[in-house]
């Protein structure tokens, strides 16, 4: 049995930061991983996806090219190369995160399954550690849903598609959200059919309903079948694939690659926290506090496992939030942070704060304003007008409530929107301030100076 001051269970976004400040606080620490340093975000999250992303961007701009003047000949897409290309920036990320935690001083790096003896005592492989601090930074994994069919199907979750190293036929894919909606326009710029079999009657049922239809037609227009309302999914295996029935009366959907793209479910069910006394909800979300502190005093939950936040930076921010009041005498809380995510097909949404249709229900006199990409010069320039931006404030309190930028470069402008909001500023301190010409952001104080009411 070893004791040290501090066990991280996961090294994601949030575990190896923390570890880094409790070790040079002088601190003793031991950070078990079961699988790959640097978790989802790192290994089949944001790194590898926005690799492809920008591979897939490419193919995209090299087509167009007589759109610029630009003669580009036929475009070809050597999916090996782009895998390669992805899988080497993946290996250095991760080989740069392993290197970080294992040069820490008092830091040692554990490969295993972790599993809770008893609240101070964790068992890997081998060797019990016990420890005055646990935390708890385990992750998530794709949900696969009981289908009538499914499991006679060799289907790919976000995991297993990485590894593709050609492009498919045909890739059918079940959900109509963010991680489903984002392989869908990658691969079809690759070179494949894409269909999107959606349950729900329209994509991204978070957004409001005039957004959604927007990324719909985006996707669309590059040939991307949707099929919604997919509420009765059958699946049934075929030599060179399979075929699917989205709903009694549909014709089959014949496809060779099947992405099952449904949610993420917390990685909490084999972790042993009865026997810490740490509670989960009816989810398997570990319950936390506001500075994330679960039911048992010395353990604390970060990152996709608390049900706070699926995002990478949800996680470091849920570090930063746990590192803050521990380590600096600084009570920072969850319940202060914005919403805020992006939705990365092209161009990506960029998010924040409420959507319209939730102050709408909130009953608060509001104000809205919105401006086509058509009339943002930047985009003109670039040839991309597609989306537009969108903002809405509270009429009293002139505050921000939130905003929507879909169009080129707004994951990147709707920054500038969630630092007001997030200083509790008004709308007027970023609507008087003068913005560099020509760039997308520079119509966001032009849009705040023509709001009108939300009705």
């Amino acid at each position: 049995m070893t004791h040290v001051d501090a066990i991280v269970v996961g090294a994601g976004q949030a575990g190896p930061p923390l570890a880094g400040r409790l070790t040079a606080a002088g601190q003793t620490v031991a950070v078990i991983e079961r699988k790959l340093v640097g978790g989802t975000c790192v290994n089949s999250g944001c790194i590898p996806t926005k690799t492809l992303v920008a591979s897939a961007h490419t193919a995209h701009t090299a087509r167009r090219g007589a759109d610029y003047g630009v003669s580009t000949g036929e475009v070809s897409v050597d999916m090996a190369k782009v895998k390669a290309r992805k899988d080497g920036i993946v290996l250095g990320d991760r080989s740069g995160v392993e290197s970080w935690i294992e040069g820490m001083p008092g830091a040692a790096l554990i490969r295993g399954h972790a599993r809770f003896e008893d609240p101070h005592a964790i068992r890997v492989n081998d060797e019990v550690l016990t420890a005055d601090r646990i935390f708890l930074n385990v992750g998530g994994r794709a949900v696969v849903p009981d289908l009538p069919g499914l499991s006679d199907i060799d289907y790919l979750t976000n995991v297993g598609i990485l590894e593709l190293d050609t492009v498919p036929a045909h890739l059918v894919i079940i959900g109509g959200s963010y991680i489903g909606l984002e392989f869908a326009q990658m691969y079809r710029r690759f070179g494949a059919q894409v269909t999107v079999l959606e349950r729900g009657p329209r994509l991204t049922p978070r957004e409001d309903e005039h957004v959604s239809a927007a990324i719909q037609d985006i996707l669309t227009a590059e040939g991307i079948t949707i099929v919604t309302g997919a509420s009765g999914l059958r699946f049934t295996k075929r030599n060179n694939g399979f075929e699917v029935i989205p709903y009694d009366g549909a014709v089959p959907i014949a496809g060779s690659h099947l992405l099952v793209a449904v949610g993420r479910r917390p990685n909490t069910d084999d972790l042993g926290l009865d026997r810490a006394g740490v509670e989960v909800d009816s989810r398997g979300y570990i319950v936390v506090d506001d500075q994330l502190r679960t039911s048992a005093e010395h353990i604390w939950a970060m990152g996709d496992c608390n049900g706070k936040g699926a995002f990478t930076h949800t996680s470091y921010n849920d570090f930063e939030i746990v590192a803050a009041n521990l380590l600096d005498d600084d009570p920072r809380r969850v319940s202060d942070r914005v919403p805020t995510y992006a939705l990365y097909i092209d161009p990506p949404l960029g998010r924040a704060g409420l959507t319209v249709d939730q102050v709408r229900k909130s009953g608060r006199r509001a104000l809205i304003g919105k401006r086509p990409m058509t009339r943002v010069g930047r985009a003109v320039e670039k040839g991309e007008t597609q989306g537009f931006m969108q903002v809405v404030v509270d009429a009293d309190t002139e505050e921000i409530l939130g905003a929507a930028i879909l169009g080129v470069g707004g994951d990147e402008v709707i920054h500038s929107i969630l630092d007001i909001m997030s200083a509790k500023k008004p709308y007027t301190a970023i609507a008087r301030t003068m913005h560099i010409h020509p760039t997308v952001s520079e119509l966001v104080p032009t849009m705040l100076q023509e709001l009108e009411p939300l009705v």
